[in-house]
């Protein structure tokens, strides 16, 4: 998913249409004039998105999404263009209905929507269903739906892909895969989670010339995670700093056969700018899990008693790491726990949680959405159906900051009502040792000061950036987690240095 110059407030679809309410009626922009500059700007997105296109198939449904689509074919024809013009449902009602009359005088007739037409089409304008779909798509829309993205032409959705939930990004039965979304006058947060990306493409926007008075009193949703909203919390470093400047990181985890993972967080901590790491590992590899990294400290323990003194001199403390399901990370876990450290909890260490809930303000959860469910007694659909949700409820639950991994990674804490988004990553990142990285990441940040929820959002957004800078060079395939490390190196000192 790539985005284009996006602002980073997001709004429920509630919110815009509230703000497009306070647009015309205390703002005097009529409504048809904020749907002709609708389809104005699709139509000039689509001109600069593929200028080769000469038929264009405009899909409209009732609402007023349907009526920016026939904005779009009056400009298409009065262009020289070959606009096709396809509905589906009732008659459209007020702005809607008058832009559908204004195509009729100029010649255009719609026609009811038949597969087949896709088929002498060059592009298709996916204005279908608008932000207030709630319920699965069935029936002639569904099978539109279906049928556009089989017909493998490139589609430019309105607002958002028909059938995609615009505040979840849950698939509501259906949803159109679109190359490209224009939404208009606030960015929804379904279009950046779950299966949004997969299905917006590439995002853009357009504010519709709507003020900026508009917009006061209505607090965002959420905010995409941007370098220009973490800039300032890594701040330069002093000529006299050592070491001990920049905190301790205990990694507690790697069972038996698990070193690998132990390993990936405490070289991400060091990477990330950790003056020190310390390893609690399994005494059966030990000795080799800093074979090939020399400045990690690698201690073996049996248990707590052997976990308890470099408990005590770690400013903090990640754990779940290759801890596994046995007595021995059970109880590594608890011993981490009763240390009152601040905490990154990660991988198997959620499992324990899990069975044994605690409450602390100190700790960033970061489960993924399989985890999550485990955590709040639900299904990994369900954690996936509403993303936004199952974050919010594990951190009313645990207290502290969750970061719900996963495509469009959302970050919350307890007692806080706006979200943090990322939109940064890549499907390469699914793949073993990821997590590890960034609990490392998390971790280090934490040790340097920041609050946990502040080291929460900028450590995800530094994981996702440098998992992007990674596949820029080789592709996403075939990724590994250590190759973030010299990028995710290279971020921490630009924004250090920005």
């Amino acid at each position: 998913m790539n985005v284009m110059n996006l602002p980073e407030p997001l709004y429920r679809a509630a919110q815009v249409r509230e703000l497009d309410r306070r647009a015309i009626e205390m703002h005097g922009i009529p409504g048809a004039t904020l749907m002709q500059r609708a389809g104005e700007a699709v139509f000039n997105l689509l001109r600069t998105r593929w200028p080769r296109a000469r038929n264009i198939a405009i899909v409209c449904g009732p609402g007023n999404n349907g009526g920016d689509g026939y904005v779009v074919a009056r400009l298409a024809q009065a262009e020289g263009l070959t606009p096709t013009l396809l509905y589906i449902g009732d008659a459209p009602k007020g702005d809607a209905a008058a832009m559908r009359l204004a195509c009729e005088a100029a010649g255009l007739k719609p026609a009811a929507f038949d597969a087949q037409r896709l088929a002498q089409s060059d592009t298709v304008i996916d204005a279908l269903l608008g932000t207030g779909l709630e319920r699965d798509v069935t029936g002639l829309w569904r099978t539109a739906i279906e049928a556009i993205n089989r017909s493998g032409l490139p589609v430019l959705a309105v607002d958002v892909p028909s059938g995609l939930h615009a505040d979840t990004g849950r698939v509501m039965g259906a949803a159109v895969r679109a190359q490209a979304t224009l939404s208009f006058i606030g960015l929804k947060p379904g279009l950046f989670t779950a299966e949004g990306p997969a299905h917006a493409g590439d995002i853009y926007f357009d504010d519709l010339g709507v003020p900026p008075a508009v917009f006061e009193g209505s607090a965002p949703f959420a905010r995409r995670i941007t370098p220009d909203n973490l800039r300032g919390l890594l701040a330069p470093r002093r000529r006299s700093a050592h070491k001990g400047s920049f905190g301790h990181v205990l990694v507690v985890g790697g069972d038996r056969g698990m070193p690998g993972a132990v390993r990936l967080a405490g070289e991400a901590a060091l990477r990330t700018g950790v003056g020190l790491v310390t390893l609690a590992t399994h005494t059966v590899h030990a000795p080799g899990v800093n074979a090939d990294r020399p400045e990690l400290i690698v201690v073996g323990v049996n248990g707590a008693a052997d976990l308890a003194p470099l408990l005590a001199r770690a400013r903090v403390v990640a754990i779940g790491p290759g801890l596994q399901r046995n007595s021995w990370g059970g109880k590594l876990f608890t011993a981490a726990l009763d240390a009152h450290r601040p905490l990154v909890v990660d991988a198997d260490a959620l499992h324990w949680l899990a069975q044994e809930p605690a409450r602390y303000d100190s700790w960033v959860l970061t489960p993924h959405p399989g985890e999550a469910s485990s955590l709040i007694g639900s299904t990994t659909e369900a954690v996936q159906a509403d993303r936004f949700a199952a974050a919010r409820a594990i951190a009313d639950k645990f207290g502290g900051v969750c970061v719900l991994k996963g495509a469009g990674t959302v970050v919350c804490s307890a007692g806080d009502v706006t979200f943090d988004v990322c939109d940064a990553g890549n499907p390469g990142m699914a793949t073993a040792g990821m997590g590890d990285v960034l609990t490392g990441v998390i971790a280090a940040l934490l040790a340097q000061g920041l609050a946990p929820r502040d080291a929460a959002r900028l450590g995800v957004w530094l994981h996702a950036r440098a998992g992007d800078d990674a596949a820029a060079h080789g592709g996403e395939i075939g990724l590994l987690a250590s190759d973030l490390f010299t990028p995710l190196r290279a971020l921490v000192n630009q924004l250090t240095q920005a």
